[in-house]
Parts: structure tokens; C-alpha cells; sequence
């Protein structure tokens, strides 16, 4: 069968940065392979805002699933999306993050090893690092060569598949990158992120479904930047001649009270406090205050850039919260 352009498969393509990433890829002219678990909650949206994806379902830990899935869509390129994604529940649910976040890795990377010795096709291939490794990082802003000091059952298994990442590559000459992304956000988060709780929170406020918002710890700080702007870091990583790591992020730390400062001004409200409730089950048993990327490296090799800053996407969340919601 003739390849008309290249083929990319997508694993978590259900979520925020696999669907901003099929859509990034098939307006490029790509032939994009989704392998979504059967009950992800955004594959109704994924098939809405990209029509053209063709649909592996299984489960990232079966091994043979992976293995169909190489198989069926014969990928260029492939991009390991899939995680547990939620930081707050990894402590209650560490053995799972461990299995998914970590030991599947094991299983994708071996199984795109074998794939590529048998097919003669050489794919490359991105796993989702995150910021959340570097945990209580002793030196700010955090590079790739800052130590990684993980504060969760979540960073400590993103670590261990960002090490597995570069012991393939070094080990078996494979094309492998790693991209350590800052927390990204837009209109497609899931409602547990806090980000979209705000976003949401106040547009029910705005609209009177809602009097207040309950929320942890107000007292934390992200290097927030816009998803659309972070998936295209991760197609330029395969685009370049070299396999390598990279941190993207904004370069800015701005806190929790400030996004809610932000969020609330776009409905009038200059003194939101009575709008929050504080919930002491949200707050994590170990929190980390604050964390801030330099993506020099990124931008100086790769070309990389960012276009939405963080006021913007805050009120492009809460905009499209305050269209999406009834009245």
C-alpha cells in the first residue's frame, strides 16, 4: 500500500493534549492513529473536533494491544500521551499510576523496538515527561539538567519513564524525546484540573447555577502556559535530526490567586474571596509551592515559541466556559 504522507499514532489521544496534537498533526497533512481505552471520556469529542482519526482501542499495559496497534497503523512517528493525570489522586491510587504512568512505558518502548527491527520502519518517538519531576527542585528555574526531586506518586512515575525514555535511546539507538512540559492548559481540560474547576466555577457564578468555588491550598504557584502552544513543542522534537529533552514552559510562576484574579475579572468581580471555599481534603500531603521551566533549549534548537500568554488563556477558558455552560 503506498504512504500518501507520514502516519503518527497517538496514545491518550482522548485528552486535552492528544486532541490539540491530532488536530495540529492532521492540519499538517498527517494520517493520524488514535489507541484510546474504549470508555475515555473524551473520545465522543476527540471524533467531533477530528473526524479523520482512525480508532485502536485497547489498553497501553496489554502488551499485544500496543503490538496491534503498531502494526495497524505502521506510525512514523508516535506519541505517548497515555497517563494517569491527576497529581491530587496519585496518592490514593499510586500502585495504578505506577502501572500506567510507568510500567506500561516498559512495555511501549519494547514493543516499538521489536516493531521497528521487524518492519525495517524506523518510528520516533515522544514520551510526555512533566514538570512535576522536578518536585522540590533545588535551583529555580528548573532545566533539563536540574535534579529531579518528585513530590507525588505521579513524579515519581513520570521520572522513572522520562529515565526509561533515555536508556532506550542510549541502549538501543532509538529515536526517543522526552518533553518535560510545564502545566498547560485550555477550554479542553478535564474538570478535575484546577484550572478548568476556576474556569467553570465561575462562569456557573456569572450565570447564578453556583454561589462559590472549593478549592485546596490558594497558596501555589505554576509556570502556566497555552496547550496549543505546548503540542506543537512535542511535533518539533521529532522534527529535528537528533533525539534529545526538552522543558517547555513560559518562564513565568504566577499563583493560584492570581489565575482566580484573572478568571474572576472577566465576570466583574474584583474581590472574589467570598466566592472560594476552602476544602482541607483537597490539599495534597505534599505540596509543591512552586516551579518555573527555562525552555531556552527549546527555543534556541527546536524554534520553538509561544503565542498565548497567561492572561489570555485564562480568559479564553473562562470565555468559552461562559458560552459552553446553560444559561
Amino acid at each position: 500500500m503506498t504512504r500518501r504522507g507520514k502516519v503518527a499514532l497517538i496514545t491518550g489521544a482522548a485528552g486535552q493534549d492528544g486532541i490539540l496534537l491530532g488536530e495540529l498533526l492532521a492540519g499538517k497533512g498527517y494520517e493520524v492513529w488514535a489507541l484510546v481505552r474504549e470508555n475515555s471520556l473524551g473520545l465522543s469529542r476527540l471524533r467531533d473536533r477530528l473526524p479523520s482519526v482512525r480508532i485502536v482501542h485497547g489498553d497501553l499495559r496489554e502488551r499485544a494491544v500496543v503490538s496491534n496497534a503498531l502494526e495497524v497503523a505502521q506510525p512514523d512517528e508516535i506519541y505517548n500521551l497515555a497517563a494517569f493525570s491527576s497529581v491530587g489522586q496519585s496518592w490514593e491510587r499510586a500502585h495504578e499510576v505506577m502501572e500506567v504512568n510507568a510500567l506500561a512505558v516498559v512495555g511501549v518502548l519494547d514493543e516499538v523496538r521489536a516493531f521497528r527491527d521487524r518492519s525495517g520502519l524506523n518510528p520516533r518517538f515522544y514520551q510526555a515527561s512533566s514538570s512535576e519531576m522536578f518536585g522540590v527542585a533545588p535551583e529555580s528555574p528548573q532545566t533539563e539538567s536540574t535534579a529531579f526531586h518528585p513530590g507525588s506518586p505521579y513524579g515519581v512515575a513520570k521520572a522513572a519513564a522520562h529515565f526509561l525514555t533515555v536508556n532506550y535511546r542510549e541502549s538501543y539507538d532509538m529515536f526517543a524525546c522526552s518533553g518535560i512540559l510545564f502545566n498547560h492548559e485550555s477550554p479542553l481540560r478535564q474538570p478535575h484540573f484546577v484550572t478548568r474547576k476556576v474556569s467553570m466555577g465561575v462562569a456557573a457564578i456569572a450565570q447564578g447555577r453556583a454561589s462559590h468555588i472549593v478549592l485546596g491550598s490558594l497558596d501555589v504557584s505554576r509556570d502556566w502556559g497555552y496547550a496549543p502552544d505546548y503540542v506543537r513543542a512535542m511535533w518539533l522534537m521529532l522534527q529535528h535530526d537528533l533525539p534529545d529533552d526538552y522543558v517547555v514552559a513560559s518562564g513565568r510562576s504566577h499563583s493560584l490567586r492570581e489565575f482566580l484574579t484573572v478568571a474572576f475579572a472577566c465576570i466583574g468581580i474584583e474581590d472574589w474571596s467570598g466566592s472560594i471555599t476552602h476544602a482541607e481534603s483537597l490539599v495534597r500531603p505534599v505540596e509543591v509551592a512552586g516551579l518555573v521551566g527555562d525552555s531556552s533549549k527549546a527555543r534556541s534548537v527546536l524554534g520553538w515559541t509561544s503565542e498565548v500568554d497567561f492572561g489570555e488563556m485564562v480568559v479564553r477558558m473562562v470565555e468559552h466556559d461562559l458560552a459552553e455552560s446553560p444559561n
